[in-house]
Parts: structure tokens; C-alpha cells; sequence
């Protein structure tokens, strides 16, 4: 029977997804013991009002540099569990965090930075570029970790990102409030299964919470399945307007991916994902919620994605 976990350390706290991760876990701190945050002198400046909101809530802050064995170490004393929550850009700094974890006297779990897309979905998961880092991570773990224990939180994309205005421009798939405007990806009735930011954070705890549940595996988790169809029918009816409507077929959207990669820009992981959520890579015959105690009325809805997409957007 595996230890519940009770004192928390967070790396990647005040990400884009650690926030929410943290603020869920702060909401749960009854459940828990201490939790804390391992972060950089210059993140504490230059997010002074990230750290200085979550800290009233009561959050700790261990300041350290991630490079530095010594600091890492040192910051594991006391607590059992690490929840990464580290951004893309610095995936593959998990595999020496997990070394050292797996080294000390007290961390008895570690949830690696997996939210996000099912990086061992299908066979062709494992050439996927963006999958690359993540799969390290998995091959160090299986290969190494002997006494540690481990949980893939797998949420499929952020409701919040793809159900919004983006920022890359349209070709990318977009809902354009203002102008009442949609350009769709794929099979506009193919299904997508997407987690919103704040129910990662739900899904996490209660992960947590039922660690012989989640010990050792990938849980397959989601808010909701929806379509862009449905997606576009909810803007329509809660904006009481018609939109305007485009698709960018499949065959188009794999030619756009391929230039992208060939021209190295920033973006061109965007378009992989995309791509292969269009092609139905979030989708199971069962998902994992109910393994750990969650219920659907406990997840948000595309409704209330819809409604804060179209107040952040107007």
C-alpha cells in the first residue's frame, strides 16, 4: 500500500499550467501538510505578485537554482512528494531531478510535467517532435527507478487555449469573438477530448489523493469531449450571432506543419499537436477520471470555457 503523499514541492509553480497546479493544491492544503514551491531569485522579481499572491494563501518559497545538485538536495529535505509542472523548455531537466529523488531518504513520489497530449498514444506517438523530451523522460524512469514511485497526469490539450483567439494567427485553428469568426481543423464532427487549465489542477489532486490508484501509471484524464462543430454552436448561442465559418482540411493543416518545421519557427510544435488532436490522438474507449474519485459534475464544461473565452475576448 503506497504512503500518501503529504508534504509537496512544486517545480514550475507560477507557469503556465504550475499556477493553476498550485492554487488547486493550496485550495486542498486540509488535505495535506506543507507545500512549497522551488524557485529561482529572478522568478520571485519578476513574478513578485505571483509569489507574494500565492504565499498569503499559504504557499512556501525555497529559492535555488534547478542546475545546482547541492540546491536540489537540499530542497527535497522534508518533503515526500514533487508535482513538476515545468514548462516545455526544460522538460528534460526532470530526468536529474527524478535521479535525485530517487536518491534521497524522503521523496516517496513524483509526478513528472506530463499534462497535455498522450506522448505514447499510437505507435507513431514515438517520432512525434514534440514528444521527444517527454519520452526521455519516460525512458529514465522505466530504466532507473527502482524505489520511487510515479504518476502521468495525461489531460489532452487546454480547453482554455484551443477554444480562443490565437495568437498565431488563424491558419492554426481559431474562435474570434469580435469578429464572429471561426477557422476549424480537420473534421469539424471529429471528437477532441480537452482538460481546462483549472481542472488540471482538480484532476492532480485528486490524483494525490489515491496514490495506490495512480502509483505507477499513465491516468488518461478530461474535462469534456466535444467537437469544433459543438464548439462553434456554443459561441453562436451564447453571442446570439452567426459566425463565420472556414475549415483548413487535414491535408492542408499536415502541409502548414511541415513548413513550419522545415522554416524552424517558434510555433511549429503548435501545428504538430493540433494536427494530431484533429486526427483523434485524444480520444479513449475509457478515460480515468472515476479511478480517482472524480465525478463530471466536478469538471467544467465547454459552456463555461465558452463564457470566459468570450468575457476575456470582448
Amino acid at each position: 500500500m503506497a504512503a500518501a503523499p503529504k508534504n509537496i514541492l512544486i517545480f514550475g509553480a507560477t507557469g503556465i499550467i504550475g499556477i493553476y497546479v498550485t492554487r488547486a493544491l493550496l485550495s486542498a492544503k486540509a488535505s495535506f501538510g506543507r507545500i512549497a514551491a522551488f524557485t529561482s531569485s529572478n522568478t520571485t522579481e519578476s513574478k513578485k505578485h505571483i509569489i507574494q499572491s500565492v504565499e498569503k494563501q499559504g504557499l512556501e518559497v525555497i529559492i535555488g537554482d534547478i542546475c545546482k545538485e547541492e540546491d536540489i538536495i537540499n530542497a527535497y529535505k522534508g518533503f515526500d512528494t514533487v508535482v513538476s509542472a515545468l514548462g516545455r523548455n526544460a522538460i528534460d531537466l526532470q530526468i536529474n531531478l527524478i535521479r535525485l529523488a530517487e536518491a534521497s531518504s524522503s521523496i516517496l513520489h513524483f509526478f513528472p510535467s506530463e499534462y497535455g497530449t498522450d506522448i505514447e498514444y499510437s505507435p507513431e506517438s514515438a517520432i512525434e517532435k514534440p514528444h521527444q523530451q517527454k519520452l526521455k523522460v519516460r525512458k529514465y524512469i522505466s530504466s532507473s527507478v527502482k524505489r520511487l514511485d510515479y504518476t502521468y497526469l495525461v489531460t489532452g490539450p487546454y480547453a482554455d487555449m484551443y477554444i480562443a483567439k490565437s495568437p498565431g494567427g488563424s491558419d492554426m485553428g481559431t474562435f474570434d469573438v469580435k469578429a464572429k469568426k471561426a477557422v476549424l481543423l480537420g473534421d469539424a464532427d471529429g471528437k477532441i477530448s480537452f482538460t481546462t487549465m483549472s481542472d488540471v489542477g482538480t484532476l492532480l489532486v485528486a490524483a494525490l489523493k489515491q496514490p495506490d490508484v495512480a502509483r505507477n501509471r499513465a491516468l488518461k484524464v478530461n474535462s469534456f469531449t466535444t467537437t469544433p462543430n459543438a464548439i462553434v454552436a456554443e459561441f453562436e448561442r451564447q453571442t446570439g450571432e452567426k459566425w463565420d465559418v472556414s475549415h483548413i482540411p487535414l491535408a492542408k493543416l499536415k502541409d502548414l506543419e511541415k513548413e513550419a518545421w522545415e522554416e524552424q519557427v517558434p510555433w511549429a510544435t503548435v501545428f504538430t499537436l493540433r494536427r494530431i488532436w484533429a486526427e483523434g490522438g485524444t480520444l479513449y474507449e475509457k478515460r480515468d477520471n472515476g479511478d480517482i474519485g472524480v465525478r463530471d459534475e466536478d469538471m467544467e464544461t465547454l459552456e463555461m470555457v465558452v463564457k470566459r473565452a468570450i468575457a476575456q475576448q470582448t
